[in-house]
């Protein structure tokens, strides 16, 4: 059968492939990217990346040939959406993706997705690895109900309120931190929130993955001046008792950190 040619089949093309993907990428295991994945970033004419090298990495991996990118970081966010919303109203086929994991899940990401949502361009969501999930699963953690909060603040009065904001919190606490202060945050969560069970999690699917699980007054200890290298995710149990203990006095003068 003939298309007929008064039907704007350009426009259902156009609608088809006008859309900007959102791509959850690999935090460690290459392997962890979709086929659907693999198929959008082969597609796009333009990629909005956090790092183009980091991407060009990925995207030598699968064979997939350069298309044209730009990078899409803090900073530069309001300026690039402006570029990426107008490419796919215009017909183009765009993918957004940071180094690992999903966009806009503390990386960048989030003001590029309202954009579209407002300018009512077209975006999906094509699904992977998370550290949140992952992290939450190896803690050996309750996992009915969680909560993830990012990366906390930096100063010490700040960061123990900001544990202390889910103290009474069944849920459990999600968490990333930097490998240089992860010491002080496992100090702080135990100031604030007393000693619950919690579990530091390095280097999630890459080859030297390591979870450290016990008490926060035991992993106080155990990373105090230690030299982490790595990503790392925390994970807290929320306030139960069959999840805290109580220590006693003698052990709370041998935890670093200050009073408990």
């Amino acid at each position: 059968m003939e298309p007929d040619s008064r039907f704007p089949w350009t426009l259902i093309i156009d609608i088809i492939f006008s859309m900007l993907h959102i791509i959850a990428t690999p935090i460690g295991n290459l392997g962890d990217l979709s086929p659907r994945a693999v198929e959008a970033l082969r597609r796009a004419a333009l990629i909005a990346c956090e790092d183009t090298r980091r991407t060009w990495q990925l995207l030598a991996h699968f064979g997939i040939p350069r298309p044209e990118m730009v990078s899409y970081r803090q900073g530069n966010e309001e300026r690039i959406s402006v570029r990426v919303v107008a490419a796919v109203k215009a017909g183009a086929e765009v993918a957004l993706c940071s180094d690992g994991g999903y966009p806009g899940i503390s990386d960048p990401g989030y003001r590029l997705i309202r954009a579209c949502a407002q300018e009512g361009a077209p975006y999906d969501v094509i699904p992977g690895a998370s550290a949140v999930e992952v992290a939450l699963l190896m803690s050996g953690l309750s996992t009915s109900s969680f909560t993830f909060r990012g990366f906390p603040p930096r100063g010490p009065g700040a960061l123990r309120n900001w544990f202390a904001e889910d103290g009474d919190k069944e849920h459990t606490l999600v968490c990333f931190e930097s490998p240089f202060r992860i010491a002080a945050t496992l100090e702080a969560a135990l100031d604030a929130l007393g000693d619950r069970e919690a579990a530091v999690c390095i280097e999630l699917t890459k080859l030297h993955e390591r979870v450290h699980r016990g008490y926060l007054s035991d992993l106080v200890r155990e990373f105090h001046g230690a030299k982490v290298k790595g990503e790392v995710a925390l994970v807290i149990a929320g306030c139960n008792p069959k999840f805290r203990r109580e220590l006693p006095l003698a052990a709370k003068a041998d935890v670093p950190g200050g009073r408990r």
